[in-house]
């Protein structure tokens, strides 16, 4: 029989804008701020922790073992093994699947999960091949999000996938303005306050999400020029370039009873999917259909959906295809995803996105009395992930 797996102690930075309060601080920091805050919420010894598997999804940081790094300046045991996962914006949550499968699996009982990413200090590259020559030399920017696999912007590629499937640049805006709005009604009621802890800088204290505008208009949405390559993806309707942290405990419902962990939920299922290099904006319900099927459950017994906003088109995208095209179904089911609002609000730090994903969808499903939820993200070129969980009663 499979062990149960749940997770605990959940914990994450304020997600920070690009340059903004959070720039000074290394991925490998922001790391250890939400690792020993988890493990500060979850009241363990360190030397509870069998391993810490943690995502980052830009290059490693531009340095050496990042995720080892993070552990060094954490309060975990230097003798703590970890690795660190890269599979672009899924990282976070494929860092939680692959606890999940290992606790299943007999290797592990209690892990630390989760991710982080500083793309304010994300180091631009300069090919080394340019050492020998005389005349200019140019660098690369690895923020322009581009792979030699395919030659659009995967903001350019998101948009005519989007229009192919009759999303256009109003319900992208629309969507925008809408996780703007969810997320300061749910910012007012103190939500977010149980997943989110402080950051201290040199020169400030950082306790609220960057990100989030509250002025936030359709007008202003639908001046907004277009981004690179794109007809209808804009700095309005996608999330921000993020800087953030944040890690849970994945644990063997026995172990967890024993360390005196109150589990927050059951992980139910893990999936993950790849499509073809430009499917990211309807990978996320691929991945979702395959989570349901490893479970052996249904989309209408779903309480709660996370799609995260890697653009707006995303989960507009995702749904209709979860609907099988219907567009009044696919509305049905935006009724109940992102529900708090999502990442074109909040920001998304690559490493650490999925791992919010997967703490948010369990606050909301306490919130409302418990219930089935699934979270899904997509990754760079046509990855995908989800997590089943589910919250009691």
């Amino acid at each position: 029989m499979s062990a149960t797996v749940v997770i605990a102690a959940p914990a994450r930075t304020p997600f920070g804008r690009f340059g903004g309060a959070l720039r000074d601080l290394s991925a490998p920091v922001l790391g250890a701020v939400a690792i020993d805050a988890t493990l500060a919420r979850a009241g363990l010894p360190s030397a509870a922790i069998e391993a810490a598997y943690l995502g980052v999804g830009m290059i490693g940081s531009g340095m050496l073992t990042p995720v080892r790094q993070a552990v060094l300046r954490s309060r975990l045991r230097q003798e703590t093994p970890s690795f660190g996962v890269d599979r672009a914006c899924c990282s976070g949550m494929t860092a939680i699947g692959l606890a999940f499968k290992d606790i299943r699996a007999g290797e592990a009982s209690l892990l630390l999960a989760g991710g982080f990413e500083s793309l304010s200090r994300t180091p631009r590259l300069l090919p080394r091949s340019h050492s020998s020559r005389v005349g200019p030399v140019s660098m690369d920017d690895p923020l322009m999000m581009r792979g030699e696999v395919v030659q659009a912007s995967i903001s350019g590629y998101t948009a005519r996938e989007a229009l192919q499937h009759g999303v256009d640049r109003a319900m992208q805006d629309e969507w925008a303005l809408r996780s703007h709005e969810r997320y300061f009604a749910a910012e007012a009621k103190g939500f977010f306050g149980a997943e989110r802890v402080a950051c201290d800088t040199a020169s400030a204290r950082l306790d609220r999400d960057e990100g989030p505008r509250s002025d936030t208009s359709l007008e202003k949405l639908a001046g907004l020029k277009t981004v690179y390559d794109s007809e209808t993806v804009t700095a309005g309707n996608a999330p921000g370039l993020s800087d953030g942290a944040a890690a849970m405990i994945v644990a063997e419902a026995s172990a967890a009873s024993r360390q005196g962990l109150a589990a927050t939920a059951t992980i139910l299922a893990y999936a993950q999917v790849c499509g073809g290099p430009t499917s990211g904006s309807y990978t996320p319900a691929v991945a979702i259909h395959e989570v349901l099927r490893k479970a052996g459950r249904r989309l209408d017994e779903v309480a709660l959906i996370e799609i995260n906003e890697a653009f707006a088109a995303t989960p507009l995208v995702s749904t209709l295809k979860l609907a099988d095209g219907d567009k009044a179904g696919a509305e049905r089911l935006r009724q109940r995803t992102n529900v708090h609002g999502g990442a074109v609000a909040i920001g998304h730090p690559l490493g650490a996105t999925g791992a919010r994903l997967v703490m948010t969808l369990a606050a909301g499903l306490r919130a409302r009395g418990g219930g089935l939820g699934v979270a899904a993200i997509c990754g760079g070129f046509g990855q995908g992930d989800a997590i089943l969980i589910e919250v009691e009663g």
